[in-house]
């Protein structure tokens, strides 16, 4: 009965009702399925918009604002030991759609009294424009970026950005270099390394120390300002790696605000100058004429009288009128000498040893600012003598530590560096310039300018120091300044165990009471040298050698330090013992 009553209802429901709820059942399948095809139209384009499209809501609005794709931080830029040179913050910016401003005057006030940069009559210019994007301000603190959104105004919007910062300011500027507002590098290790910085990573590792650079330019800055000079450079190169230690070229800059710098702050002496650098390039044209085997220690010329070549006349600047050794050329600084001596090895030996020290190309380093050598083309016979004195021809101070540092460490040409090494234990490789046993005697030549010569006021008691004065008459638009002058030393320590090339030059120095109205790169450049040489000695852990004297260093080369006498018979003068 109960099966019979179950059968019947299952019946009943089955005709024209049970066609009403399929119909019912289908259609809300149907509305079901758009509902999802909807909202699945809704994530895809979301997903192309925030994936693939990612643009700020501005740009979407056709207002020209920036696009906040997101963007690796800039690399650091660190020194040798870790200290940070350059830095890169996510810091916010500012920027309205004037459109969409209610009261340009009220804004203006408003922003005016939380961005002290900005001019109130300019923002609200910028307010009333109609334009979609205006800049309020770049890289605000978040202080600002707090009380600008506390306004409330719809036309105020944010944009995160990077800003780059240098903690050292001005110490090492032109080194470093800086970046544009948007982070890209646009001078010095900023813009060589653009690239790999740009993509972000670990710090990028220089051979810097900012404690030496901190001393360098200190002690320039000193000199400058005391000899009244127009602008320095400093150096201080590893001789053995060819690591820079040191690079200082003043005027400089503080890269935060690269907008006051001048062109003139911003050029890097060190590396872009060509200077005539004068008798320091007697410790090449020696070296040249010790490594080819004509010329001795003992060999002697004759420097009696001023060389008279075409209409110039090669003077000495402190003569001594006699025939002198090598040695006493070097350590009196005997144009006339190193002028005969170049003579004696033939018209392009010099030239070539000189290419052979890099002094006709660029200088390798990793800057964009690379200096391109002059020198006489053709060169002739007189070019020979000149440029043997450092006349004539023209490098940057770069170029001088690296063919100092090939003299001393046994004559290995390096490669100069601003960047560690992968892996600091394995050498550099080098080209070999001249024998180890030049080096040895152009080191023992060194120590006794400093002992005994013009380099006096670069002693450094117990530190062997070795060194070259340069002091070169001013070449301005092809022309001599008989009263300007380019003054420089540059010396080596520990001279026997040769660790560090240490380089002062001053351009256009004006002597003072104390150095008898002297400029000479002897009284100006030299006592730089020295300072840099005795505060950066105990840090780097040199022990001085306190027996070592200038009585002893002297008396070890007297045998070529020959006193002749006046009447002396000039035939009897060898130009090749």
């Amino acid at each position: 009965m109960a099966f019979d009553i179950f059968h019947r209802h299952k019946l009943t429901i089955s005709g024209t009702q049970a066609q009403a709820l399929e119909m019912a059942r289908l259609r809300l399948i149907w509305v079901g399925m758009l509902m999802m095809m909807g909202y699945l139209a809704i994530i895809l384009r979301m997903g192309d918009l925030c994936l693939l499209h990612h643009k700020s809501t501005a740009m979407l609005m056709g207002s020209g604002a920036p696009a906040e794709t997101e963007r690796p931080l800039r690399a650091s830029i660190v020194d040798r030991n870790g200290n940070i040179l350059a830095v890169s913050l996510r810091m916010a910016s500012v920027y309205a759609d004037a459109r969409m401003v209610h009261d340009p005057a009220k804004l203006a006030q408003e922003l005016a009294a939380l961005l002290p940069k900005q001019n109130e009559a300019d923002l609200f210019k910028r307010l009333s424009s109609g334009k979609a994007f205006v800049w309020i301000q770049r890289f605000i603190t978040p202080k600002q970026e707090y009380a600008i959104n506390a306004l409330g105004d719809p036309a105020i919007h944010f944009q995160e950005e990077q800003r780059r910062i240098y903690p050292d300011a001005n110490l090492a500027a032109q080194v470093v270099g800086y970046t544009d507002v948007d982070s890209n590098g646009i001078a010095g290790i900023e813009k060589f390394f653009n690239k790999r910085l740009a993509a972000g990573g670990k710090p990028l590792r220089l051979t810097l120390d900012v404690r030496v650079q901190h001393i360098m330019r200190q002690d320039l800055a000193a000199a400058i300002k005391t000899f009244h000079a127009l602008d320095g450079t400093g150096l201080v190169m590893d001789v053995n790696t060819g690591q820079i230690i040191a690079m200082v070229s003043l005027p400089d800059f503080d890269p935060n605000h690269i907008g006051e710098a001048t062109n003139n702050e911003k050029f890097n002496r060190a590396t872009l100058a060509d200077y005539e650098m004068g008798s320091t390039f007697k410790t090449f044209s020696i070296a040249a004429g010790l490594n080819s085997g004509k010329v001795h220690l003992s060999s002697v010329f004759d420097a009696s009288h001023p060389l008279h070549i075409d209409q110039f006349y090669i003077h000495d600047f402190d003569a001594k009128d006699r025939p002198l050794t090598i040695p006493e050329i070097y350590i009196y600084s005997s144009n006339i000498g190193t002028a005969k001596m170049a003579e004696s090895l033939g018209p392009d030996y010099i030239r070539d040893f000189y290419q052979k020290l890099g002094f006709m190309q660029q200088a390798p380093i990793e800057v964009p600012e690379r200096a391109t050598p002059l020198y006489p083309s053709p060169w002739r016979e007189v070019n020979t003598m000149t440029a043997a004195f450092g006349h004539g021809i023209a490098v940057s101070p770069l170029h001088l530590v690296r063919a100092a540092s090939a003299i001393v460490n046994g004559g290995i040409l390096l490669k100069p560096t601003l960047v560690m090494p992968d892996n600091p234990d394995v050498p550099p490789q080098g080209t070999r310039v001249i024998s180890a046993a030049t080096s040895e005697k152009m080191r023992r030549l060194l120590e006794l300018v400093v002992a005994s010569g013009t380099g006096a006021y670069a002693w450094v008691k117990g530190y062997d120091v070795g060194g070259k004065t340069g002091t070169a008459d001013k070449n301005k638009n092809g022309r001599y300044e008989n009263h300007a002058n380019i003054s420089s030393f540059l010396g080596v320590f520990p001279i026997w165990h040769p660790r560090y090339v240490v380089l002062a030059l001053l351009d256009d120095p004006q002597g003072t009471k104390a150095t008898h109205g002297f400029s000479t790169g002897g009284y100006t450049a030299a006592p730089v040298v020295g300072d840099v040489i005795a505060r950066m000695g105990p840090m780097y852990g040199i022990k001085p050698r306190m027996y070592i004297t200038r009585d002893s260093i002297e008396k070890s080369m007297k045998p070529y330090l020959k006193e002749y006498k006046e009447g002396q018979a000039l035939a009897s003068v060898s130009t090749d013992h």
